[in-house]
This record gives structure tokens, sequence and C-alpha cells, in this order.
């Protein structure tokens, strides 16, 4: 599989770059700390160049640490980590509570995240979400949702007790063009899971809508799509079917990785670079002396765009050329994209405990592509 590092050698590719922080991540590599702070946290550098993308519009400001992005027709429904769904028709912004079983944890990075809408939304009025609760321990739930009277209720749980931890809790929920529900669930800072193919952390589970287990499924009666897994935030088709994610790597080695069905994808064996035997490598990767903390991740003609967070800016991934570039480099930490026709949408988050918010965030932004790859 092609690989591609980014570094100072390939800064032809690449616009910015983000330093290491003092109070970044500070375990050897493959090991993790109770207080481990996440390679996501936000770093500037005065030193970086910035370029700024023109053509940017304000679509939504004023959000509390928006997670997901979802749309139907021309509404978008944003997911809210403390716990709410933000609905937007065209200027008209609408605060939607969300009513749970259980109550939304928010310590760290846990909180309300993935939130997609069922294919058959505008007639079931349903969604799926994946939140963090607290119950004796900490744990993660993918639950299937039902709008009523601008109110979502949690109607089923699909999976429970998904493994959470302090941090790495993955959380990006996509149905597939096979009309499944694919979820990413992090380590939950314990690196064995990833590698136990008996627990649900450290991995991308492929899910039956109903919550049952497809039978085609790679392993035998598992949701297990693939494992080796770190912290995984986004997740792609291309029209032909290939599936893409974006993964956090342990202080720097994040990845863009081409994901095949029961593949083992090497946390904690190996990162980044490295290489083993029947482990698959990125196409993709920051490499060991930088860090993107990819999250969200749209594609469109050949291009893979990401969020990044400590990256802080909108990635562009060239499946075809091998090549990357940062833009949309003056508005913070970035969560999720969105493609819409020519356009692409963005949520940041810089009101999440680790940015520089501006005044009025967190925002949603539009851009139409033409601009962003100008």
């Amino acid at each position: 599989m092609k690989r591609l590092m980014i570094s100072a050698i390939s800064a032809s590719f690449i616009l910015s770059a983000c330093s290491n922080d003092s109070n970044e991540e500070t375990e050897d590599k493959g090991k993790q700390t109770q207080n481990e702070m996440e390679h996501e946290q936000s770093q500037s550098d005065d030193n970086q160049e910035r370029k700024e993308t023109k053509g940017i519009e304000t679509v939504a400001q004023g959000l509390d640490i928006p997670w997901s992005i979802a749309r139907s027709d021309d509404v978008f429904y944003l997911s809210e980590r403390p716990g709410k769904i933000i609905k937007i028709d065209g200027n008209k912004k609408t605060e939607q509570q969300v009513d749970l079983d259980k109550e939304v944890s928010t310590a760290a990075e846990a909180g309300l995240l993935g939130f997609v809408l069922a294919p058959d939304f505008k007639d079931s009025k349903e969604a799926y979400a994946y939140y963090t609760y607290e119950d004796n321990n900490q744990f993660n739930r993918i639950v299937k949702l039902k709008l009523e009277n601008d109110t979502w209720k949690e109607d089923e749980v699909l999976i429970d007790k998904i493994p959470s931890g302090q941090y790495h809790h993955g959380g990006r929920l996509k149905i597939g063009p096979d009309d499944k529900l694919y979820a990413t669930t992090g380590d939950a800072s314990d690196e064995q899971n990833a590698q136990d193919k008996d627990t649900l952390g450290g991995k991308i589970l492929r899910i039956n809508l109903d919550g049952s287990k497809p039978k085609d499924n790679p392993i035998s009666n598992s949701y297990v799509y693939s494992y080796g897994h770190r912290n995984p935030q986004g997740i792609v088709w291309t029209p032909d079917g290939q599936m893409y994610a974006s993964e956090h790597g342990n202080q720097a080695n994040d990845e863009i990785n081409e994901i095949k069905e029961g593949q083992n994808y090497g946390w904690p064996v190996i990162e980044g670079n490295e290489e083993n035997d029947n482990m698959e490598t990125p196409i993709f990767t920051s490499g060991s002396d930088d860090t993107w903390a990819p999250s969200g991740i749209a594609f469109k003609d050949g291009i893979i765009y990401s969020a990044a967070l400590r990256g802080e800016g909108i990635m562009k991934f060239d499946v075809e050329k091998d090549g990357m570039k940062k833009v949309a480099t003056k508005y913070g930490r970035i969560r999720d994209v969105y493609i819409v026709n020519d356009d692409l949408y963005f949520v940041s988050n810089n009101t999440d405990g680790r940015g520089n918010p501006s005044q009025n965030d967190d925002k949603m932004y539009k851009v139409s592509l033409s601009q962003l790859n100008s």
C-alpha cells in the first residue's frame, strides 16, 4: 500500500504545520498515562505561514462544541457535545433538546458525539447517536433517536457499554453505501483494547440498522469490521465504495487509512510509517514530527478533506497524486466537514477547552470547493 509521510522535506505540500506543545502527551511511544492530554490540544505557531482561504462565509454562530454535521434536504443538524442538537434551516437556528435514558457525560473528550440521520429520515424522523454516560464506570453507547416536536428522544439502544476512558472515544457515525451503520470507537486509553477482537474498543464497527450483527461481517457473530485503531474519528466512502478513515496517533503519527474489512491497522504494535506482517500501514501519515489530530472527513473528485483539530485547518489529501495541503487556517480547531454539491461546510471547536475562542464561537462555515482548491 502506498504511504506518504508529511515532513519538512515535503514542504511543497504544506502551508502550515503545528509544533509540539510542552503540555502535550509526554508518555513513551505506545504508553498512555492517566494525565494524558490528547494530542489534538490546540497549539499556535507564530512562525507558521498562514494563507487565508477566500470566500469563506459564516452559516451559524454561537454553537456549543459542535461535533457532527448531518443534513436532510437543505436543513442541517449539528450534534453538540453537552447533549443538544442544533437545527439550521437557512438563517434560522433552532436548539433541539435531546431526551436520553442516561445523562450525558462531558468529562474530557466525552459527550454527545456522532450523529447521523436514518436513510428514511423524512418519513421515520429517526437518527442514530453515539454518546458517553456514567454508570459506576464510564461507557459509550449507540442509540436510535426519534424526533418529536423539536425534541429527540432515545428510542432504542443498539450497542451498549462500548469501552470509554478519559480519552479516545472515537465516536463517528456514518451510513455506508450498503445501508449499514458504521461507528468508530477509540481504545479508551487502554491500548490493549485495539488488538483484542472480543472488545469493541479501538475498532470500526459495522451494524445493521436494527442493531443486529450483519451476517457478512468479517468476524463471525461480531460487530467488528476492522481493528487495531487508536482513536479513529472520521470515515468516508468514494463513489466506487472504497472506505477511508482518519485516526489520531500517539503525540504524532496521525493517519489516513484505506479501510479493508477484517484488517488490522496496527495500534499499539505499529503506527505511522512503521511496518509489521499482517498489519496495514496508512496511505498518509503526519510522521513522527508533526500532528494534525484529524477528525471528520469527506471525499470528492479524488480528494479527502479532513477536519484538523491540532492542525487548525482543513487538510486536503490527493489520493491519486499522493499530495497533501492545509487550507482554511484562520478558523482554529476544526471538528467536522460535510460536502454538498460543490460546497464544503465545516464546524469549529474552539470552545472545547483546548482552543482560543473568538467572539461568537463556535461557528459553522461554508466555502466553495473551487475557492478551497484555488
